[in-house]
């Protein structure tokens, strides 16, 4: 009995990827070990954003980005993220998102990037939750 628990533990994925809302925002979050990632859409503006929170401070850098590995590659950057007051976090807000909520849901890994800082993502179990949040986020009653 311990040996199939223990076996249902090591091959479930350690933290999920989560959508959600918070009032009328629209929430897509996921933490792991190399970082926390949250992305929002809030029908007032609209706008998205996304947040990628590190254990260690990011360096400044003049671009952020994201490459995404798998059944669709891409590489995404910008010059307009912005670190926390701490450096922990870096925030990109934008009009839309459909190449990184592509990235997201049809790939395998994600690596967010700015100067010598990376954090790699694992987007195991991320398709489904991406689309609960793409159906939030396209909802009349958002």
């Amino acid at each position: 009995m311990r040996a199939l628990i223990l076996l249902a533990l090591l091959t479930s994925p350690a933290h999920a990827w989560q959508a959600g809302s918070e009032g009328r925002l629209c929430t897509l979050s996921h933490s792991d070990p190399a970082a926390d990632i949250r992305l929002t859409y809030d029908p007032d503006g609209p706008l998205y954003s996304i947040t990628v929170t590190t254990p260690a401070p990011w360096p400044e850098a003049p671009v952020f980005g994201l490459q995404f590995d798998g059944f669709r590659p891409n590489i995404i950057t910008t010059t307009r993220h912005e670190r926390d007051e701490t450096g922990h976090s870096l925030t990109v807000t934008d009009q839309g998102f459909g190449n990184v909520l592509d990235g997201l849901e049809f790939n395998r890994t994600a690596t967010a990037f700015a100067g010598q800082g990376l954090a790699r993502i694992d987007l195991t179990g991320a398709a489904p939750e991406v689309q609960i949040f793409r159906a939030c986020t396209t909802s009349p009653s958002v």
